[in-house]
């Protein structure tokens, strides 16, 4: 599956300048046209032209900062044939305007991804945001483990795991794979909700198949990407909300949250790294940053 994924991947990212048909797309990742858009959905949560888009204006941020190019001239090296064209792109996705983002020249150019795939700039010049780094490692890995339990049967997802550890004194010990790989989805869907002020999900009343489970997951972590990214572009973690769904309601730091969550996802996600290998899942890796930031998958050969 790795294989595939970096696969469909490259037939977007490593031809970025040159706007592909869909069906040269599929062909050149060895599909039918309409296999091709299914596996990329499924693996990506976006469609291959909306990454491409993504990945140029991307790809354009970091060159305001970091090149003399005019902002025209950026313009057209992200495939908008008008300046004005660019512009509108640009601020609906950064919400600034290309010659403010220049003028303060902030250190992060990716914008949220729910696959995790963003533009890398050149060796020597590539900032590094840690936001992005912890939130897409975490996005990473955990969208991994769900793919490599989609063959699993019942009896593997619900076999019992040595010595199950209670992490939090409010929680349950995991017991299971399933077990950990729910509490890793339902972990971001809660603070989803706690975010953006919404009402508690539901927990699942019964075993969630291992393919629901990732459908949860990806959308679940694109919304909380999506809210933390805004935090992070604002400079806010020292900021405070209310958890209304907390009886009583608490207060907490946008940071504070963010830290939480990547602490006990981290462990999980190990846990569920080595239940899957005792169940005999042949897995790459050990749930490492460097492996969310290994150069295959991005745009770095564009």
């Amino acid at each position: 599956m790795e294989r595939n994924e970096t696969n469909l991947t490259r037939v977007v990212t490593a031809n970025l300048d040159e706007a592909k048909p869909a069906a040269s797309l599929a062909r050149d990742a060895r599909h039918s046209r309409s296999h091709f858009f299914r596996l990329f959905r499924a693996l990506h949560a976006e469609p291959p032209a909306a990454m491409r888009r993504r990945l140029l204006l991307e790809r354009a941020a970091w060159s305001l900062t970091n090149s003399r190019q005019s902002v025209t001239a950026i313009a057209l090296d992200a495939n908008y044939n008008s300046l004005e064209a660019f512009t509108r792109a640009f601020k609906k996705a950064f919400r600034i305007s290309p010659s403010l983002y220049r003028r303060l020249a902030p250190v992060h150019y990716q914008l949220p991804a729910p696959g995790g795939i963003h533009y890398f700039a050149p060796k020597g010049n590539q900032t590094m945001d840690l936001f992005d780094l912890f939130a897409g490692t975490d996005a990473y890995h955990t969208q991994r483990l769900l793919e490599h339990s989609l063959p699993l049967t019942d009896e593997q997802l619900d076999r019992l795991i040595p010595t199950p550890v209670q992490v939090t004194p409010w929680e349950q010990p995991e017991r299971s794979l399933r077990e950990l790989l729910e509490r890793l989805v339902y972990t971001k869907e809660v603070w989803v909700a706690a975010l953006a002020g919404g009402v508690m999900p539901e927990a699942p009343s019964a075993p969630c198949p291992a393919a629901r489970l990732l459908e949860r997951f990806l959308q679940a972590d694109g919304a909380y990407r999506q809210i933390l990214s805004d935090v992070r572009n604002r400079d806010a973690w020292g900021d405070t909300f209310v958890d209304a769904l907390c009886e009583p309601p608490e207060t907490f730091t946008f940071g504070g949250v963010f830290a939480h969550v990547i602490t006990f996802n981290t462990y999980r996600r190990l846990t569920a790294l080595d239940a899957l290998r005792r169940l005999g899942v042949a897995i790459e890796g050990f749930g490492c940053p460097s492996e969310f930031l290994q150069p295959s998958p991005s745009a770095s050969e564009s």
